[in-house]
């Protein structure tokens, strides 16, 4: 057998093995790339150490950190509470109202963090209570707001896109502008799913709050609602890059938690430090774990390997395009949204733009099928975050999830079958 196709039993083996073990993915990554190295004849602990930091080593990665701070801060500093508390005065009465709710702020968290679990975790915090005191299912009410999570990574700004960006060299603005539309969509999807699960559940309507509560509660809202539009507008207008929306972002968060909404002592702030910093190590690790991976990947010519595979394919872009989703549909149930993008965006990007795929096209649907497989057993984080927030076993969480699962699946295959709703909009928006 030939040291490429040694490489890549390597590579396939190596990591089911370890992922079955329940090693570290940045871990297993790093041996895996060691293990290829080694079969490749390219063995140089120097080398190695060298792609560890080229890994790390991009400035529009400082966004990362920046999101994720902005996340804590939105959600230590009464940001996504006001969120919240503005959605239920509008459209909690309506029966299934606090479903409603979770829709509404999902959509609204998403344009300010860009990260599923903050926004999972936020949800479920506030929500979870208020829908078990009300009778919501708990079930159904879970998978809700697992799948009201994933929407963040979809809409701007968005920390995978960042992440798909910097590892493909695709241009990250493109991509936040490729997300408004999908995002959107997935929220009224969600809208039309909830509809429809609300047939099953006997659930009284509420009262109306009077208008000038309505009124106060978006007047709380104000700076919170005020985020987006500084993020995305800046970006926009280019007053600054998406690396440098995150800081604005952050500082944004900080400003209003502390000096507005006074609702975070300057003494909390290093907690809200150092848990942004833990998130940050764990998401930079994967990153430098998956260079190492990725450069052994590319001396074993596995992305050649692949393009033979799929090369009947490639005069079909939309059949190569269903066959790739559903590969990623297939990764999705085993890998996190981060690992599944440093180790195969790199691999699959070429084959599609060979095919004729529009590259930021390819990257919307990258992400989107990868945020999906955060809802998707047996891995699923969001699903876990969920079901530890509201102490709920995994399996009532995931048979709640699925009416959404199957919308958000029925939103995927539409956008491999009509692309232009995807890219027309991005044409537009540009």
């Amino acid at each position: 057998m030939s040291p490429e196709g040694q490489a890549f039993i390597t590579f396939s083996l190596g990591m089911l093995v370890l992922m079955g073990i329940g090693l570290n993915m940045a871990l297993a990554l790093v041996l895996t790339g060691a293990a290829m190295a080694w079969v490749l004849g390219f063995w140089d602990t120097q080398l190695l150490a060298q792609n560890l930091v080229a890994g790390v080593d991009s400035f529009p990665l400082l966004a990362v950190p920046f999101f994720i701070l902005a996340g804590e801060l939105m959600n230590t500093g009464g940001i996504s509470q006001r969120i919240i508390t503005m959605a239920q005065a509008w459209v909690g009465h309506i029966r299934g109202g606090l479903g409603y709710v979770a829709i509404g702020a999902a959509v609204l968290m998403a344009s300010m963090s860009g990260s599923a679990l903050a926004d999972t975790a936020a949800l479920a915090t506030i929500l979870l209570p208020m829908m078990r005191q009300h009778g919501y299912p708990m079930a159904t009410s879970a998978g809700l707001l697992a799948s009201g999570g994933i929407i963040a990574p979809i809409i701007p700004p968005s920390m995978p896109f960042v992440i798909y960006g910097v590892t493909t060299n695709t241009s990250i603005s493109a991509l936040f502008t490729a997300g408004i539309v999908p995002g959107l969509m997935m929220g009224a999807g969600l809208i039309l799913a909830w509809k429809w699960v609300l047939r099953r559940i006997e659930l009284p309507p509420g009262t109306p709050l009077p208008m000038r509560e309505r009124l106060r509660a978006t007047a709380k809202a104000f700076w919170a609602l005020l985020m987006p539009l500084i993020i995305i507008g800046g970006m926009k207008t280019g007053v600054f890059t998406p690396t440098e929306a995150a800081v604005v972002a952050a500082f944004y968060a900080l400003a209003v938690a502390v000096l507005i909404h006074r609702e975070m002592r300057l003494g909390e702030l290093r907690g809200v430090l150092v848990r942004a910093a833990r998130t940050t190590a764990i998401v930079m690790f994967l990153c430098a774990g998956a260079q190492v991976a990725s450069y052994m990947i590319t001396l074993a010519d596995l992305p050649g390997v692949l393009t033979g595979w799929l090369g009947p394919l490639v005069e079909q872009p939309r059949l190569l395009m269903a066959v790739m989703m559903l590969v990623l549909v297939l990764i999705g149930t085993a890998l996190d949204l981060t690992p599944t993008i440093l180790i195969f965006a790199p691999v699959m990007l070429p084959i599609a733009v060979k095919a004729g795929i529009d590259p930021v096209y390819f990257g919307l649907m990258f992400v989107l099928n990868g945020a999906i497989g955060l809802i998707t057993p047996p891995v699923g984080t969001v699903l876990n975050v969920v079901a530890g927030v509201g102490k709920l076993s995994l399996h009532q969480v995931v048979k709640g999830v699925n009416p959404f699962l199957l919308v958000y699946t029925l939103i995927l295959i539409l956008f491999v079958i009509f692309p232009q709703l995807v890219t027309a909009p991005v044409a537009w928006l540009r």
